[in-house]
């Protein structure tokens, strides 16, 4: 095991601590056939980069989901395009985000159900026997399976020509890669960002994993360490507790998920902990040791804790990929946090457009392909669409899922907005009850007086699902009375949100109204 972790460990560089990209290899271990055929579509080994044909309508700089759409949409559009992409195409998404960690984290919620299965009145006589294996390697496989959507052969046939290497800019027009220098008319950077290393004490004396190479695993870690419970930290730590690693989870702040509402995070705090997983909250003086193997020390609410653990999952941080690109020499301003960009995504070079991680907060896949729609109507047709307009939600995919759109209530507060907030729990639907998911809620806060939406948080099991309705509503200012108007089945658990329609249409009926009405009724007796 410690072999398999040396062959993860990061090479930090010692003024930032910041982890650099990944090689292939390490991204793609073991090397069976599904990683075979993963890498046979996103980065041939066998692949001849093509020669340049006259100016490119556009240029794009990095193959994740915004690379992607960008170049797919132009070139639907008929424009002429170049990809660029220096390691797997595909990007974070397919190759170490949201398609290897939705695969593992399937099979926890099957180990997990099963567990539970007494609850339903289901005695499963032979007891539960995780293969850690075997559920990897159904990752791999599913992950093999989708990766022909992003594959260069996929994209050459779009009529897109595709660049393996790394890209530098030489000037406003122009960009070399491998040698080859490709002129263009417009160039959009959409190389992501990476997993970042915090400053802690011994950790650049140990292997550890990022989410970069934790989905390289091949055998289930007895005891497993994670730093961060942010999403990834979180449902990683809860995945890996429901398939039967010992989890230890530490985070500097209060509590977990600590951007998200803190009724939802507490609900599902409880949940992670029921399914094993030991929080560390609060966390200080957090040091690693290289003591025979990894030793993880902190001090949570006064106590210290000094634990042996197998494995070390570093969750907390993200880097811009930037490097290399040479954007001072087209005045392309960056800072720690990325490309800057103005809200019709243009760089400070009016030639350069940015779209999905590299320059935005919303580092989501969904957020990424909409950035780049954006981007394909203002660099190739004059457009002003502007990202401000996205009305962007957001899931962390922990059983139960939290889901997100729009302000939080103290973001409201923040920016002078009073609104009025709706909770139906879901201890109140019946479908939830059935189901023995009813330990959650709907939450949606609309401007006072009024049923206009501002945000809203969902805390069920399918809650990733159940925001797009919301999500639709406020796009196209549709109000939460408009909800309520609307016939859903019964049972669902969807039917919450209606009744939050009806919780609003109840406040219109005030002692005037409910007065009026009193007199018409007796009126018309």
């Amino acid at each position: 095991m410690n072999q398999i972790v040396d062959r993860f460990r990061f090479i930090l560089d010692s003024n930032d601590k910041t982890s650099m990209t990944t090689s292939r290899s390490n991204q793609l271990y073991p090397q069976d056939q599904y990683n075979q055929k993963l890498e046979a579509n996103v980065h041939p080994r066998q692949w001849i980069n093509p020669t340049p044909d006259g100016r490119y309508n556009l240029v794009v700089i990095g193959a994740g989901t915004a690379g992607l759409v960008t170049a797919a949409g132009a070139a639907g559009l008929g424009a002429k395009v170049a990809l660029i992409e220096r390691n797997l195409m595909g990007g974070d998404c397919l190759n170490v985000g949201c398609v290897p960690s939705k695969a593992v984290i399937s099979a926890a919620r099957v180990a997990a159900n099963i567990k539970h299965a007494r609850h339903f009145g289901i005695d499963v006589h032979e007891g539960l026997n995780v293969d850690f294996a075997a559920v990897m390697e159904r990752m791999r496989k599913l992950r093999a399976k989708i990766s022909y959507n992003d594959s260069a052969e996929r994209f050459r046939d779009l009529g897109i020509d595709v660049y393996f290497g790394q890209a530098s800019f030489v000037d406003s027009t122009s960009v070399e890669v491998e040698g080859t220098k490709l002129q263009f008319k417009r160039a959009v950077i959409a190389t992501g960002a990476r997993a970042a290393a915090p400053r802690i004490p011994g950790l650049d004396s140990v292997g550890y994993l990022t989410n970069e190479t934790v989905f390289s695993l091949t055998e289930l870690p007895r005891r497993l360490g994670i730093i961060g419970a942010g999403p990834i930290g979180c449902e990683m730590a809860q995945s890996f507790a429901q398939l039967g690693s010992e989890v230890l989870l530490v985070e500097s702040e209060h509590g977990i998920l600590p951007r998200e509402d803190r009724d939802a995070a507490e609900i599902v705090q409880k949940a992670i902990s029921h399914d094993g997983v030991h929080l560390r909250c609060c966390g200080k003086k957090l040091k690693i040791k290289n003591e025979q193997g990894i030793r993880l020390t902190v001090e949570s609410h006064g106590k210290n804790y000094d634990e042996p653990i197998d494995q070390l999952l570093v969750a907390v941080g993200r880097a811009p990929n930037v490097e290399s690109l040479n954007l001072e020499a087209v005045d392309v301003e960056y800072d720690n946090k990325g490309v800057k960009v103005n809200d019709k995504m243009q760089t400070t070079n009016s030639r350069i457009y940015a779209a999905g991680d590299i320059c935005s907060r919303y580092q989501f896949t969904h957020a990424a392909d909409f950035m780049a729609r954006i981007v394909i109507q203002n660099s190739l047709f004059m457009g002003r669409k502007k990202l401000s307009v996205l009305t962007i939600p957001w899931s962390t995919y922990t059983s139960p899922e939290i889901a997100h759109v729009g302000l939080y209530e103290d973001e409201a507060k923040d920016r002078g907005v009073e609104v009025d907030t709706y909770i139906q729990h879901f201890s109140d639907v019946d479908r939830a009850i059935l189901e023995g998911d009813d330990d959650g809620f709907v939450k949606v806060h609309t401007k006072i007086g009024s049923d206009e939406i501002v945000g809203a948080t969902i805390v069920a099991r399918n809650a990733g699902d159940m925001i797009s309705e919301i999500t639709l509503a406020m796009t196209h200012h549709l109000g939460l009375s408009k909800i309520g108007n609307t016939i859903h089945p019964y049972p669902t658990q969807a039917e919450a949100i209606r009744k939050l329609g009806d919780q609003y249409s109840r406040t219109r009926l005030t002692p005037m109204v409910k007065t009026a009405f009193n007199k018409w009724l007796a009126w018309r007796r």
